[in-house]
């Protein structure tokens, strides 16, 4: 049996030595590349990119805060129609016990029977035109007969 290790999934040749000039070449060039981009940073150029990023952080907050903003205001408005829902329920409810609890034919009984009324004759009723307007002013009293 031989003694060989393999690394990785690829078989090396035995004996296969790197070649030793290319590695400082390699990294001498990287360094050669990284001094460049370096010298490129320059202080108007960076200015420049730190207004830019700051500029985009106040655009961002400002967003935030407006989505913040509606957020709170559709949550607002949910309440207050959750409120006036409540309200129309209530007021419904309220409405139909009070029509339900009167009975006409009793107010007609006591207001003719008890209190001496009586329907009105031919004579007695006077028209008057309201001349696009909801109601009549009366500035004096109606003619008797």
């Amino acid at each position: 049996m031989r003694d060989e290790y393999v690394h990785g999934s690829t078989a090396h040749r035995l004996g296969a030595i790197p070649n030793e000039k290319e590695k400082p070449k390699l990294y001498t060039e990287r360094r050669r590349r990284a001094r460049k981009s370096t010298r490129r940073m320059n202080f108007p150029y960076v200015l420049f990119l730190s207004t830019a990023m700051i500029f985009t952080g106040l655009l961002l907050i400002g967003y935030i805060t407006v989505q913040s903003d509606i957020t709170n205001s559709i949550k607002n408005i949910s309440s207050l129609e959750n409120q006036l829902n409540d309200l129309k329920l209530e007021n419904d409810e309220e409405y139909s016990r009070i029509t339900s609890s009167v009975d006409l034919e009793e107010v007609k009984k006591v207001a003719i029977d008890e209190l001496g009324m009586k329907y009105a004759g031919e004579g007695q009723i006077v028209n008057y035109s309201g001349e696009d307007s909801d109601y009549v002013r009366q500035f004096s009293d109606l003619p008797t007969k």
